[in-house]
């Protein structure tokens, strides 16, 4: 959530990005903001002269029963009455002017880092990396969903008959391909110095508010209506909500974690030939990194989530690309997203597979995650999230990129973790 003082003394900046980012009635919202702050601040005002009155008057009042005034202590009793009754009626129109600003925030985007590019969807995202060698496949290779299904590894119709599409079933070295991606990844990540955790699949309303999936994706995340709680569709959720409401020491800086959750998103309206086998899921598996950092070393830090990254595919052979995302296809609470994709070889397309982002102080504004600066005052902290990895898309460019007429190759860096060479 962008903080109020920013928007009311960086108006065309906030106007500016909201533009980049294709945002509809920009200036419309941010009027409304600029208008509940306004009457939200001379209503705290009127209030606070009303209370401070009031505080005066009690006091000459005692000092009148004291020397026995009685009727000018019982004129002022009186008065405050009425000032009491003002209070009152002020701190309700506060209540009211200080949730209307809040609700127009929360409809409001981060804003986009200086080097993002005005952009309406992902064609307009900007390559700025690419890598590794896209193999040449024999003449029968196959997509991915027709390797599991000839192979016995993945069982999508099954998964249909027990919950509905897009909950496949991993059966044997399926399975354990899936087990050995996610312990390589947490591996990799501790390695890197991120210290890992296990966290809850489910969290609450607060929750979804303080990373930013509510309100903006609420009608994107499963919904359980009886316990008011909502399964999470990324790791990310739950670990930076670790530190909602915390005070942390600047010394603490970096604070990083490393998490492997289940992920769940209802994905509404997606269908057709690029949703098809793995490339798109209602449940799939994810390791998270999430980072908490100084606001000086933020973007330092992100262009190490990038270099992790890279070194994981590197690892696995992948053929990647890096895209640097346009303001129309960054995400609600970024202000700057790199996207991972790896190559397809047997669909002839690219793959998203990762995403490390920039959050900037927004979800921090949220979350009211705060450190104590050198000179010992408040300040927001930065926060960072990405994948490393996603597994349903990385799995599906192993099986289709590492075929051959013999079955399916294993990478050698996940060799130790499958204990099998090949499919």
């Amino acid at each position: 959530m962008l903080q109020v003082h920013f928007i009311r003394e960086n108006k065309q900046v906030v106007l500016d990005g909201l533009v980049k980012r294709n945002f509809a009635n920009a200036e419309t919202i941010v009027e409304q903001v600029l208008t509940a702050d306004e009457n939200r601040r001379k209503t705290q005002v009127l209030l606070d002269d009303t209370l401070a009155e009031s505080n005066k008057l009690s006091k000459e009042i005692g000092t009148f029963f004291k020397t026995g005034e009685v009727q000018k202590a019982t004129l002022l009793k009186e008065k405050t009455g009425q000032l009491k009754e003002l209070s009152k009626e002020l701190n309700e129109r506060l209540t009211i002017f200080s949730e209307e600003l809040q609700n127009v925030l929360y409809q409001i985007p981060n804003i986009p880092h200086t080097s993002v590019k005005p952009g309406t969807s992902e064609e307009d995202n900007e390559e700025i990396f690419q890598e590794g060698t896209i193999p040449v496949l024999p003449e029968n290779a196959l997509p991915h969903w027709e390797l599991a299904k000839k192979h016995d590894i993945i069982d999508f119709e099954l998964g249909t008959k027990i919950t509905g599409a897009g909950f496949p079933i991993y059966k044997g070295k399926g399975a354990r391909l899936q087990r050995a991606l996610i312990n390589y990844f947490l591996d990799k990540n501790t390695q890197a110095g991120y210290t890992e955790i296990q966290v809850p699949h489910l969290v609450n309303e607060a929750s979804g508010i303080g990373t930013g999936q509510l309100p903006d994706k609420e009608g994107q995340m499963y919904y359980i209506g009886e316990d008011d709680l909502y399964l999470i569709p990324t790791g990310e959720v739950p670990i930076t909500n670790i530190f909602r409401g915390n005070l942390v020491q600047e010394s603490d800086f970096p604070i990083t974690y490393t998490g492997y959750t289940p992920c769940f998103r209802r994905e509404a309206g997606s269908y057709g030939a690029h949703v098809r086998g793995l490339n798109r899921l209602h449940q799939f598996d994810k390791v998270e990194i999430v980072r908490v950092e100084h606001p000086n070393n933020s973007y330092q830090a992100l262009d190490g989530m990038v270099e992790h990254i890279k070194g994981i595919l590197r690892d696995l052979k992948l053929p990647y690309r890096i895209l640097r995302l346009c303001g129309g296809d960054t995400g609600f609470t970024a202000a700057l997203t790199f996207d991972f994709e790896v190559f397809s070889t047997a669909q002839n397309r690219w793959l998203e597979i990762s995403s490390a982002s920039n959050c900037e102080t927004f979800q921090a504004n949220r979350l009211k995650l705060r450190f104590k600066n050198s000179d010992g005052k408040s300040e927001l902290a930065h926060t960072l999230n990405g994948s490393s990895l996603a597994l349903p898309r990385v799995l599906a460019a192993i099986l289709e990129n590492y075929q051959t007429e013999d079955g399916i190759q294993i990478p050698e860096a996940l060799i130790p973790y499958c204990g099998f060479d090949r499919i």
